[in-house]
């Protein structure tokens, strides 16, 4: 590496350093530690200052002078917060010896390299889980995902592009890496990233690296790694995380390979629109107005990534709901017990994250110390769920850790240090040896206590005082007017403006034999740390199990909370294919304004409604809670209905909003399409699909065509339970022509004040759009909805006009007198004539 702007001269010897330490990590921003602050040089320095916004000024040297940019040490994990999440990755040079110490240059090293999917530090992650990902390709593409803070490893086998990109959505991962012929595929890059804006690499893919990493981590290859492109993934991000930590990821226990299609699939398209995750308004990212913000009521870090992965991946087995169901029932019934699990729950720390501290050997004091105020509880909650049927598996899966925490309990003070260099950790009594070195360190200071007492009487200096600082060690200060008193022996140390401070030689002995037991009770308070944290390192498997089992009852309590608080009911499934939802609400809309319920009813002979009605009447609303309510029962969570009987959905497809793909030259009628295709594609009769105003990008004509076509395929060919809501009321003539169809619109009434909007779902057609009271609503001109309404008026007797027109011509055309050039002239002028008629007249 060379420094933008360096002159003719050479480099001065820090910044070689920084080159040295540059070059040895040329993927990663440097953050070199010069005295107080974390500097960049150069290139670096100028991304890291466009990047937090910081000023950029000039490192200067004879004949030479290159940009420079600096952080504070202090501040230095709010700006690596900031770094990671804008996709750098960065290399933490820091001092390792004091300038004073130094020969000559200050030595550094890199001491933590940091990328946004390997982040094991607690107070740079987020509650949610954080993952890394690789992905191959072979038969099919091959996605492994880590979570280095937990030791969650993971992975699928996809057979299509949509398919991955839909995984990767539900997954989002901070970071991805790309097998080199993804990687370099100019193409694929540019959508993914279009896509998936995170740091990209193609690091760890070569077979031998791939084979090494999985041979260093397990024994035996696990078996769902028997895919060659989802093995030679996960080497890659084994090998890629073993790099950035420097060591083991001994927190990696196993592997569990994923089959998508176990659970109900959830697009991109459907989480995006259902706001499931992330809000849907540009600017609002308020998790209050999400489906996970909603129903987020956990009260473990645990807790809240299980809920997450659960809304990732709804169950479609009935037995598995039924059980969860029974278990938030039952903390439903019994608010007592529900209050008192929550309040336990509350108390709890991050249980799996801390287990994945103990293998990798990353466990703090505090870490050990929250460790056992958590088990400390188990066994009061362990009592709560004696004899709960429900919940019984809960309280037999629930490890016994009364002994690790009687232990740390033992060992460790109830508030240590941060650091644990500082000593202060272990409590007096536990270790014998360490005792001793007190004792000797505490004997020392009562003597130098004392002295204090002795020298004033021995000298006749009645404010004599003993004190001490890090330069000077102990010392005797005495003010100026007794300087006359001041024993010939004594050694003077410093001289401030009205005093003088001595040193003698008993009071430096016993300051060594001070300092030298308390270096010792240190490093045996350390050593006696590092033998604590290993014996309860042995318990790791069992702090995990217990972090699963709370998380589950964690997410329970939560679901149970939200039913009592917001006013759900228990889903029932049925197998008859009955759809039935009375007086469901929207989960979201419901919490942040008055809502007006609505009623529900399909089955296999009416498993297509056309839904019409004016804008802003609660047509995309009411698609949505259904959607949101049929996810909601599977997975397990009691729904916003008065009752509801449901199908088990395979799959929810939406087709909801008007979006272009400019970046990817796509327009919204194409982008539209696209998510048309892939509904008929992978629709099944199990499916439940959501359709609105389908074919609005293009022409009237041609998208009422596409409407009209899309919903006999869906109700002839596919079979899924469809909601269709049109603008184009000569859909409403399909419940005519397509037996398992049926017509409802959204309420409004045209009255004095103007258009009322009632939000009812009723059977039957709408009679009209009311756009253009919509519009009026909306506040348009006058003089624009007067011409509106005139252009309205002329367009529908032109339209019938023609109509009546072409029947006339039609019925007195003499056919015995027409040759065969005259009459296919009359039928090309009839066809012209009719692609610009409705498609109800066409029918």
């Amino acid at each position: 590496m060379t420094l933008k702007g360096q002159g003719p001269g050479p480099l001065p010897p820090l910044l070689e350093q920084y080159v040295e330490l540059r070059d040895a990590y040329p993927e990663y921003l440097l953050l070199f530690q010069v005295g107080d602050f974390f500097e960049a040089f150069g290139e670096d320095a100028e991304r890291l200052a466009r990047a937090l916004n910081l000023t950029l000024t000039h490192k200067s040297a004879k004949d030479f002078s290159t940009p420079m940019a600096g952080i504070p040490v202090r501040s230095l994990d709010v700006h690596l917060e900031r770094l990671l999440k804008l996709g750098f990755r960065v290399a933490v040079a820091e001092q390792m010896e004091l300038a004073e110490d130094a020969d000559k240059l200050v030595r550094r090293e890199v001491t933590q390299l940091l990328t946004p999917g390997t982040i094991l530090r607690e107070n740079l992650l987020k509650p949610e889980a954080n993952y890394l990902a690789a992905l191959s390709t072979g038969d099919g593409y091959g996605l492994a995902l880590l979570d280095v803070s937990t030791g969650e490893f993971c992975g699928s086998v996809l057979y299509s592009k949509s398919a991955l990109y839909d995984e990767l959505f539900r997954y989002r991962p901070a970071e991805v890496l790309l097998a080199p012929e993804l990687y370099r595929n100019e193409a694929f890059r540019q959508e993914f990233q279009r896509r998936f804006p995170v740091m990209l690499s193609e690091e760890g893919f070569e077979e031998e690296v791939a084979r090494s990493a999985l041979a260093r981590q397990f024994a035996h290859l696990p078996p769902g790694l028997d895919h060659p492109a989802l093995w030679r993934a996960a080497g890659a991000v084994l090998a890629y995380a073993m790099r950035v930590q420097e060591e083991g990821l001994p927190q990696v226990r196993g592997f569990v390979r994923h089959d998508p299609s176990a659970f109900m699939q959830l697009g991109e398209a459907a989480i995006r629109t259902l706001e499931i995750f992330e809000p849907s308004a540009v600017g609002d990212r308020s998790e209050a107005c999400t489906l996970v913000g909603v129903l987020g009521l956990t009260r473990t870090a645990p807790g809240r990534r299980l809920l997450r992965a659960w809304l990732r991946h709804p169950l479609v087995e009935e037995a598995p709901l039924q059980a969860r169901l029974d278990a938030v029932e039952a903390l439903v019934r019994d608010g007592v017990l529900r209050s008192e699990v929550r309040k336990i729950l509350y108390r709890m720390h991050d249980l799996e994250r801390l287990a994945a501290r103990l293998w990798a050997g990353r466990a703090s004091a505090r870490d050990l110390s929250a460790l056992q105020r958590s088990l400390a509880l188990l066994p009061e909650l362990a009592e709560l769920l004696e004899g709960l049927g429900p919940l019984k598996s809960l309280r037999e899966r629930l490890p016994g850790l009364g002994q690790v925490a009687e232990r740390i309990a033992a060992a460790l003070v109830a508030d240590p240090p941060l650091k644990l260099s500082e000593g202060g950790l272990i409590r007096e009594g536990y270790d014998p040896e360490l005792d001793a070195l007190r004792q000797r360190a505490e004997e020392g200071r009562g003597w130098i206590a004392r002295l204090e007492a002795i020298e004033r009487e021995k000298t006749g200096i009645s404010n004599l005082k003993v004190g001490y600082n890090a330069v000077f060690g102990y010392y005797l200060e005495v003010t100026r007017p007794h300087y006359p008193l001041v024993p010939k022996d004594w050694r003077p140390l410093q001289t401030l403006k009205d005093r003088m401070r001595f040193s003698t030689p008993e009071l430096k002995e016993q300051e060594r034999k001070i300092l030298q037991a308390e270096s010792e009770a240190v490093k045996r308070e350390y050593a006696v740390f590092l033998e604590l944290r290993e014996a309860v390192a042995q318990a790791a498997e069992e702090v995990r199990q217990a972090a699963v089992v709370l998380a589950e009852l964690d997410v329970y309590a939560a679901l149970a909370e939200a039913a009592v608080d917001y006013g759900y009911t228990r889903p029932r499934f049925s197998k008859e294919g009955t759809l039935s939802i009375v007086a469901g609400r929207h989960p979201v809309v419901e919490r942040n304004s008055a809502f007006i319920p609505n009623d529900l009813s399909m089955g296999p002979s009416a498993r297509l409604l056309i839904l019409t009605g004016p804008n802003m009447a609660g047509k995309s609303t009411y698609l949505r809670q259904t959607a949101l309510i049929a996810l909601m029962a599977q997975i397990g969570s009691f729904v916003p209905a008065e009752s509801a009987v449901l199908p088990l959905f395979d799959r929810i497809y939406t087709r909801i909003g008007a979006a272009d793909d400019i970046a990817g030259g796509r327009s919204t009628f194409m982008v539209e399409m696209d998510e048309l295709a892939a509904i008929l594609r992978g629709a099944t009769a199990q499916s439940l699909v959501l359709l609105d105003e389908v074919g609005r990008g293009t022409s009237t004509y041609d998208g009422l065509a596409l409407a009209w076509a899309a919903c006999a395929h869906l109700h002839d060919r596919v079979g899924a339970y469809t909601l269709f809501a049109t603008h184009y009321f000569e859909l409403t003539a399909l419940p005519e022509r397509l037996p398992a169809a049926r017509n409802a619109h959204v309420a409004a009434k045209e009255e004095a004040g103007g258009l009322v909007f009632y939000h009812q779902v009723l059977p039957g057609p709408a009679s009209k759009s009311y756009g253009l009271e919509v519009a009026r609503l909306a506040g348009l001109p006058p003089e624009v909805l007067q011409q509106a309404q005139a252009v309205m008026a002329a367009l529908e007797a032109s339209q019938k006009g023609l109509s009546q027109a072409l029947l006339e011509e039609l019925l007195h055309l003499d056919l015995s007198r027409t040759s065969p050039l005259d009459a296919l002239l009359f039928l090309r002028r009839l066809q012209e004539q009719l692609r610009g008629l409705p498609l109800a007249e066409k029918v």
